[in-house]
């Protein structure tokens, strides 16, 4: 089945996404809750996630597992976008009104993947 073009720029956006996450694993460590344990770890295997998932959703068999888990990925991620507003060093030495954009665009992004379920 053909999809649109917008969701392999999405699926994409995370495979891109997804390996950042191994050739900068430091960046994505300062941005981790400290409450949240083996922040190296945590990287790889959200990195590995998002990996999958921008693979999974190209495909009719699995799209909507893959919507399903991006939006859960997505939501789980807010975490560490409210852990960015909240702390200094975590913030990356970004304006506040970037961080609250980011946060913001996160809802913008679980629209995007839910928008495909109907295909």
């Amino acid at each position: 089945m053909n999809y649109p073009w917008h969701l392999y720029l999405m699926g994409l956006m995370y495979i891109v996404a997804g390996f950042f996450h191994f050739i900068k694993p430091k960046a994505y460590m300062r941005i981790i809750p400290r409450y949240l344990p083996s922040h190296k770890l945590l990287v790889y295997i959200s990195g590995i996630i998002e990996i999958v998932l921008g693979i999974a959703v190209c495909f009719k068999l699995t799209k909507n597992i893959a919507i399903i888990g991006l939006t859960f990925m997505l939501l789980v991620f807010l975490l560490v976008h409210i852990y960015m507003l909240s702390s200094e060093k975590a913030g990356l030495n970004l304006p506040k009104w970037l961080l609250w954009f980011r946060l913001l665009l996160q809802f913008v992004l679980i629209w995007w993947a839910l928008f495909y379920l109907q295909y």
